[in-house]
C-alpha cells in the first residue's frame, strides 16, 4: 500500500482549509443491569467494558484500564506500520505489546499514599525488519513515537474538563 498517495489528498485538502483538519471523536457510556458493566459505544462499534476482577467486577471482559492500553497498542501499532510504509523501511512484521502498573488500593481508597491510575506504562515494539538498516530503523522509532497521538496524549496530557448533567 502506497501510504503517501493515500494521504496526499488528504494533507493538501488540510493545507488549503486547515479547518478541515479538526475532528471530534466520541464515546459514550450506558450502564448496563450491573453497576460494574457498561457499554462503550465509539459511533462505528460498541464494546463491552467491566470493572476489573481487582475491585469486584467478574473479570470476564475488558475493563477501562484495559481499553487504555488497547488504544495505546493499537495506535503504536498502526502508526509504526505507516509511517514504516511511507518511509519505505522493509519490515515482516511490526507487533506492539503495552503493559500498565497500578496500585487497586488507590482505586479502592484503601491507602492515599497509593495513586489513583497507572503509575507506569511500558510499550514494547517487536519489529522484525532484517534488511532495515539502523538508521532506517532509528528514524522509524523517532517518527512512531513522534506521531502515535494516543501515546503523545498520555506524555502530554489535555486539560480534561468535567460537566454533570441533572
Amino acid at each position: 500500500m502506497d501510504i503517501r498517495s493515500l494521504q496526499r489528498p488528504l494533507k493538501d485538502m488540510y493545507r488549503q482549509d486547515p479547518a478541515s483538519s479538526r475532528i471530534t471523536l466520541t464515546a459514550h457510556g450506558t450502564q448496563a443491569d450491573a453497576p460494574i458493566a457498561c457499554s462503550v459505544d465509539l459511533g462505528r462499534a460498541i464494546y463491552a467494558a467491566q470493572a476489573h476482577k481487582g475491585v469486584g467486577g467478574a473479570g470476564t471482559g475488558a475493563c477501562s484500564g484495559d481499553l487504555l492500553l488497547g488504544a495505546l497498542a493499537a495506535c503504536a501499532q498502526i502508526t509504526c506500520q505507516m509511517v514504516a510504509a511511507a518511509m519505505g523501511v522493509p519490515t515482516e512484521a511490526i507487533d506492539v505489546t503495552v503493559e500498565g502498573d497500578l496500585d487497586l488500593q488507590g482505586t479502592l481508597g484503601i491507602s492515599k499514599e497509593a495513586p489513583v491510575g497507572f503509575e507506569s506504562i511500558r510499550v514494547t515494539f517487536d519489529i522484525r525488519a532484517p534488511q532495515a538498516t539502523a538508521e532506517q530503523l532509528e528514524a522509524l522509532q523517532a517518527k512512531t513515537e513522534q506521531y502515535c497521538v494516543v501515546m503523545q496524549t498520555l506524555q502530554h496530557p489535555p486539560r480534561i474538563e468535567n460537566k454533570w448533567k441533572q
